[in-house]
């Protein structure tokens, strides 16, 4: 009998598993013993944090990055033909989603392995459903450029494109630039374009407000230092 991936989430910040990851899916993960993972050393932070059957050290972990080809994923997922079940996770959130871990499930597909998402946390949708911006059309982009110049301007293209299509634009920062891309929003973009500033999501320091970019103006800039916030916005339809 053939095994299964496990698409596994974890989570976004500090929190107790309890609040995040459901009963069944947080057994699952603790009783397997082979996991492909974006990073280790988080992976291993995971598995501490919920528990599991045998110890940490005779669980094996493969480490996935963007480089890693396809022979050596196959070679990965290689036991699963043999009954054994794999556990897939992402350094943070839901496997596969704006993540390497893509790579692995369509390989999976390829070699016709029983692939089983579970339910956990995705900063992208739980942003998308806090902000009250339009959830029917939406694209992720993930990072804009660094330099503050073309920043400005991806931004404005993507503001004229959600003028255009009716649709949510959202973008991730890293943490310790949030500030500066705050900044930037708030001057390359419409007054009338409504910003979504969702911070550190599912933890206790969770804060989530939309506002008119004009509005946004009005008031003193949330504290986002070194925390992880996804940012959303929709402009009026041109």
């Amino acid at each position: 009998m053939s095994g299964t991936l496990h698409l596994i989430p974890v989570g976004l910040g500090p929190a107790q598993p309890e609040r995040w990851l459901p009963a069944d899916a947080r057994a699952l993960a603790g009783s397997l013993d082979t996991y492909i993972a974006e990073n280790a050393k988080t992976a291993r932070a995971f598995l501490k944090q919920i528990g599991t059957a045998r110890p940490l050290q005779e669980i094996t972990i493969h480490t996935l990055s963007p480089k890693t080809d396809v022979g050596q994923i196959q070679e990965w997922l290689a036991p699963v033909h043999k009954g054994q079940d794999i556990g897939l996770v992402s350094e943070a959130g839901c496997p596969a989603v704006a993540d390497p871990g893509a790579t692995v499930v369509a390989a999976a597909h390829r070699l016709g392995i029983h692939v089983r998402p579970w339910v956990g946390p995705s900063s992208i949708l739980l942003g998308l459903m806090a902000s009250g911006l339009d959830g029917q059309r939406f694209a992720f982009h993930g990072y804009a450029p660094v330099d503050p110049g073309e920043r400005a301007k991806q931004l404005k293209a993507w503001e004229q494109h959600s003028a255009r299509h009716h649709q949510t634009q959202l973008l991730i920062e890293t943490p310790y630039r949030n500030a500066a891309m705050f900044a930037t929003l708030l001057s390359a973009l419409r007054g009338d374009t409504r910003l979504c500033v969702a911070r550190s999501l599912t933890t206790d320091d969770e804060w989530v407000r939309t506002y008119s970019i004009a509005e946004w103006k009005k008031q003193l800039a949330p504290e986002l230092d070194k925390q992880p916030t996804l940012f959303l916005y929709l402009a009026p339809r041109a």
